[in-house]
């Protein structure tokens, strides 16, 4: 099965995000009565790179812009769930900035993607 997706760098990137994401989430000074904001942003982060590469593997154009804007939703709920974070200062603001750049970054892509699509 061919991996195609994975040369995108879109991708790639988002890919790396949602894994520092999570990688935060483990290291989280919170009660265990919050743990589904924690699971939500752990799956919403994951959810950008699953849906670009599942939008990939269809067979329209037109869906696999679909599943980009999907991508792009879930990124959206990520930074607002990183906000919510450095408002209970479960993050710092500094650590918001640097996961908001970058979200910034893949959501730029995201857009380049998006109107690159021939529908």
């Amino acid at each position: 099965m061919s991996s195609f997706f994975k040369d995108l760098l879109v991708w790639q990137k988002s890919l790396q995000f949602a894994d520092k994401v999570i990688a935060r989430t483990e290291t989280l000074d919170t009660s265990a009565k919050h743990y589904r904001l924690i699971e939500q942003i752990e799956a919403a982060s994951a959810s950008v790179p699953q849906n670009i590469a599942e939008g990939k593997g269809r067979f329209h154009p037109k869906e696999f812009g679909q599943f980009l804007f999907y991508a792009r939703g879930s990124l959206y709920e990520t930074i607002t769930l990183l906000h919510l974070f450095a408002m209970r200062k479960w993050i710092t603001n500094s650590e918001l900035e640097t996961f908001e750049q970058e979200a910034n970054e893949i959501g730029k892509m995201l857009n380049g993607l998006i109107n690159s699509i021939k529908y």
